[in-house]
This record gives C-alpha cells, sequence and structure tokens, in this order.
C-alpha cells in the first residue's frame, strides 16, 4: 500500500488530526485573512502559470456545500479512496450554532505538487438559504455578494454558479420554491449558461426528482442537447469511518467513485466555460436595494404627504369658519394635528467585525434614505443607494454629503397644538417667494398641497423606472423580490389614473410563475409569523 506519510507528509505536519483511522481525518490551517467585509482563506501553492476558474456556491442551508468544498479541495490535491485520508478546509468539527455564519468566504485554492488541475480554483461559499435565522438573513447574503463584486480586493469574474442541490429534493414546497427564486434572482442575464446544479447526496443514479424540482420552479440555468438542466453528482461520505468488512468498503467504495467522477466533469465544464463579467450581477443586485429602499421611502413619504393633507385640510376649514374674523381682523385660534419629524433611535452599531448596523438618513430633507438593511457602507458614499456623488432616493436627490449613518431614523408624528392665524402665515409662508406670499393663506395651502402630490407621483415613477431597470438586466425579472412590491406600485398607479403603467405592473404580475408565487406566499407566511417588518 502507498505510504500516506511520504505522499503528504508536508501537508500533513501543517494540519491537525481530528480522527484517526480509516479514512484518518486531518483539518487543514490554511491562511486567514479579512479583506474589508471579506473571509479569504488561502491553500496550496501559487503557480503564475496556471489560469485560474472562480466558482460560485449557492442553495439551500444543509443542502451540503461544506462537504462539497471539501471534496473539491481533495480531489485537487489528488487524494484517493485507497490513501485512507481525508483533508478539511471547512471546520466540520465546530457546532451548529458556532458555525453558523452571515459571512461570505472565499477559498482560494492555488493547487499542490500533484498538479491534478490545469488551474486554480477560487470557490466562493455563501451562507445558506432559508436556515433558521430567517428572511433577514437571506438580504444580508444578497447585501454580501454586492460587496464581494464591488470591492477592489473582491471577485469580478465567475466561470460557474454551482446551485448546490440535494437529490432527494423532490417536494416542490414554496420554501423550496422561495429558496430557489432567491438564488436566481441574484445574478444578470449573461451568467445563465454558467449555472449548473450540483446535486449532492447522490446515489449515482439520474436526480430525477430534484431535476423535476429544478424543472418545475423553472431555473433559468445551462441546458444540455436535451433541453435538461446540466447537472453534477456527488455524495457526502467520503469521509466516512470504513469498517473492516467487505460489503462496507464496497459501499462506500461507489460512494467515492460517484464523487470523483461528478468533480471529473464539473471541472472538465470549469476549464470549457468562459468567464462571465459580473458588472450586470453588481447592477442586479443595486437595483434591487434602490428598488427596497425607492417603496420603502415612498411609503414613509405618502404617510407624510396624508398627515400633511389632512393637517392642511383642518387649517382650510378653520380659516373657512373664521372668515369674519379675518376680515374684521380678529385674532383667533384653531386646533390642528401639526406634523413634525424627530430621531428615533435604532439598533445599530459594530455588527461582528466589519459591519456597521444603521440608517443613511439626508439632514436636508428629513428622510430615511437606506433603512432597514444598511450595513455594508461604514459611510454614507459606501451606501448602495448613493450614486454618483447623489442620493437615488431622497425627495432633492442631495449630496452624499447631506446624508450622515448613524443609530437612528426619523420618524413622522403628529401632536395637537393651537395656533393663531399669523402662526400658520409664518409656517405656510416660509421660504415663500414675495410674489407667493401675496397669495391668500388659502391659496398658499393649496399651492403646498398640489406640490406634494407633485413629489409622490415623481418617486412613484423613479420606484416604476427601478422595476423596469430589473426587467432589462436581471436573469430572473418575476422574482419574489420584485414581485411583493407590485401590489403596492399598482395600487397607487391606479389612484394617479396612470393606466399604461398600471398595465404594464399587471402584466408582470400577471405571467409569474407558480415558483414565485409559491415563493412569495412563502414570504408573507414567514413574516406573519415572527411578526417582524421586513420588506
Amino acid at each position: 500500500m502507498f505510504s500516506i506519510s511520504s505522499k503528504y507528509q508536508d501537508i500533513i505536519s501543517r494540519s491537525i488530526l481530528i480522527r484517526s483511522g480509516s479514512p484518518s481525518v486531518y483539518q487543514l490551517k490554511p491562511k486567514e485573512e479579512k479583506i474589508g467585509t471579506l473571509t479569504r482563506i488561502t491553500v496550496g501553492k501559487k503557480n503564475l502559470n496556471k489560469t485560474n476558474r472562480t466558482i460560485l456556491l449557492v442553495g439551500e442551508s444543509g443542502a451540503g456545500k461544506s462537504t462539497l468544498i471539501n471534496s473539491m479541495v481533495n480531489y485537487t490535491m489528488g487524494v484517493k479512496f485507497k490513501d485512507e485520508i481525508w483533508f478539511q478546509i471547512t471546520e466540520d468539527d465546530k457546532s451548529q450554532s458556532e458555525s453558523q455564519t452571515s459571512d461570505v468566504i472565499v477559498y482560494q485554492i492555488f493547487g499542490f505538487e500533484g498538479k491534478i488541475l490545469p488551474y486554480s480554483l477560487t470557490i466562493i461559499d455563501t451562507p445558506g438559504y432559508g436556515d433558521t435565522r430567517g428572511i433577514e438573513l437571506d438580504l444580508i447574503i444578497r447585501q454580501r455578494l454586492l460587496d464581494l463584486f464591488s470591492s477592489e480586493d473582491g471577485v469580478h469574474e465567475v466561470n460557474a454558479v454551482g446551485l448546490v442541490v440535494k437529490a432527494s429534493d423532490n417536494r416542490l414546497s414554496d420554501r423550496l420554491m422561495y429558496i430557489f427564486n432567491s438564488v436566481v434572482s441574484l445574478f444578470g442575464k449573461n451568467l445563465e449558461k454558467n449555472i449548473v446544479a450540483l446535486i449532492t447526496h447522490s446515489d449515482g443514479r439520474k436526480p430525477v426528482n430534484a431535476l423535476q424540482a429544478l424543472e418545475a420552479a423553472k431555473i433559468k440555468c445551462a441546458k444540455n442537447e436535451k433541453n435538461q438542466p446540466i447537472y453534477f453528482l456527488f455524495d457526502n461520505q467520503q469521509n466516512r469511518q470504513r469498517n473492516n468488512d467487505t460489503e462496507s468498503k464496497a459501499v462506500l467504495k461507489h460512494s467515492w467513485d460517484i464523487s470523483k467522477d461528478g468533480m471529473f466533469h464539473f471541472t472538465s465544464f470549469l476549464e470549457r466555460s468562459a468567464p462571465q463579467k459580473v458588472e450586470k450581477t453588481v447592477d442586479v443586485l443595486n437595483e434591487r436595494v434602490r428598488l427596497t429602499a425607492c417603496i420603502q421611502n415612498l411609503e414613509e413619504r405618502i404617510k407624510l404627504t396624508e398627515l400633511k393633507q389632512n393637517e392642511m385640510k383642518q387649517t382650510q376649514e378653520a380659516l373657512k369658519k373664521h372668515q369674519e374674523e379675518m376680515k374684521n381682523n380678529e385674532t383667533f385660534t384653531v386646533e390642528v394635528d401639526e406634523v413634525y419629524k424627530e430621531k428615533e433611535a435604532i439598533d445599530g452599531g459594530m455588527w461582528g467585525l466589519v459591519f456597521y448596523k444603521g440608517a443613511v438618513c439626508c439632514k436636508v430633507c428629513e428622510e430615511n434614505c437606506h433603512y432597514p438593511g444598511c450595513t455594508l457602507a461604514w459611510y454614507p458614499e459606501h451606501c448602495e443607494v448613493i450614486k454618483g456623488g447623489h442620493c437615488t432616493v431622497c425627495t432633492n436627490k442631495c449630496p452624499v454629503t447631506d446624508h450622515v449613518k448613524e443609530k437612528w431614523k426619523y420618524v413622522t408624528k403628529t401632536r395637537k397644538v393651537q395656533k393663531t392665524e399669523e402662526e400658520m402665515k409664518q409656517k405656510f409662508e416660509k421660504n415663500k417667494s414675495e410674489s407667493e406670499k401675496k397669495l391668500s393663506l388659502l391659496e398658499n395651502l393649496e399651492k403646498e398641497m398640489n406640490q406634494l402630490r407633485t413629489e409622490k407621483s415623481q418617486l412613484l415613477d423613479e420606484a416604476y423606472q427601478h422595476v423596469v431597470k430589473l426587467e432589462q438586466i436581471a436573469l430572473n425579472v418575476d422574482s419574489v423580490s420584485t414581485h411583493v412590491h407590485l401590489d403596492f406600485l399598482i395600487e397607487k398607479m391606479k389612484e394617479r389614473g396612470d393606466r399604461e403603467k398600471v398595465q404594464k405592473l399587471e402584466e408582470m404580475k400577471n405571467r409569474v410563475d407558480e415558483g414565485t408565487t409559491a415563493g412569495v406566499q412563502y414570504v408573507w407566511g414567514k413574516l406573519m409569523g415572527i411578526g417582524k417588518n421586513v420588506k
């Protein structure tokens, strides 16, 4: 038998023995570094003569991504079944609570002396979708990937997106539909032919159930000559303890061969696949963030507008009631529900080692431009809603210098106040031009009401344009993250009487498939169940 100590002596000397036996399991001690919000783990020796291939792994929590990454490392190292050894780069020995992370981890595998692959590997591991920490984590994954693809030290092209699916996934639950939909919603249209299914926990047979689930969910991915999703099979038992009996070893040898063959065909696919730039995916991710922020801001401004309109209506009615006193210059007071804004503390501050949770707010417009969800940006200029030095959300599209990121947000409130005619004039004629001040107080009130309606209409148009742009660039246009906003936009467009835009939005709503509908039902079910305001 081949001597393990001579073949892997150098690697073993720099590893930790986790379990002796057959196979002996060793924990690699790779180089780990934090680069901004990224965790980068490096193993092997860099060869400048080798090209690189990048794989992005996404999928449901518990689908087997960690084992798959370890399989890739062992395949690259040339580990064979007869060697009776197994190396881990992921720390599977940690308890679930310890190992759960919101980080996107980049594994850089430069290769080893065996030269199994003619290229080095970059594996991007994302947190599992749909785990017990809820929908907030799924939104964080989107934020982390945006940071990875946007960072100067991040990843700028991808050869394959591996959708990790268990062979047993055959029940098209709302949860699974939501996960499939959310994953594909991350990418630009140019990545469609680079998305493949990596089927784990396989027994080597055609994964009929998993493929039916993918096809029913209408996943846009690479297809073979029969127009079926391209897939690769892997088992998850390579590090399982082998008994001395012949039957047990034969079963585990078969399992090993499944993964070995899957790895061979997958790495061959990687060698053939052209790298795709991630700029379009960055655009998609940014547009989804901006759409959500725009809708949230729109809802707040509509509330503000309606409260202001109510205050103005009360003022108008009071003025009409006291017209005689006004003619005679008699003093009088009225009670109105005055609208005002104040700062309210939120749960924020340091979140982990490098993230800062807070709200990006405009001090001039007194609006929340990105809240909740802004965690990656330490400063407003780094926030996704800032583009070209200006905000894409607040009323006046103010420069970034007018914005702050703090542990508070603006809230709109009302209070009962007594006002004299003079005080009402001062309030509603503030910052008015001289010509406007010559108008009656009632005329000024009506003019301001019209201005509020115009502002609301403009933001509604901006939200609509975000939806239209996503339709142009996103691989999955009819995604859950877009669909959850359609009813709101349709309702407000109907109020405005914009038939053309209502028709366009209703067409988008009506064409969604069962997968998106099931995903939306899952989202709303989770939100109602946990009682949290996640949009």
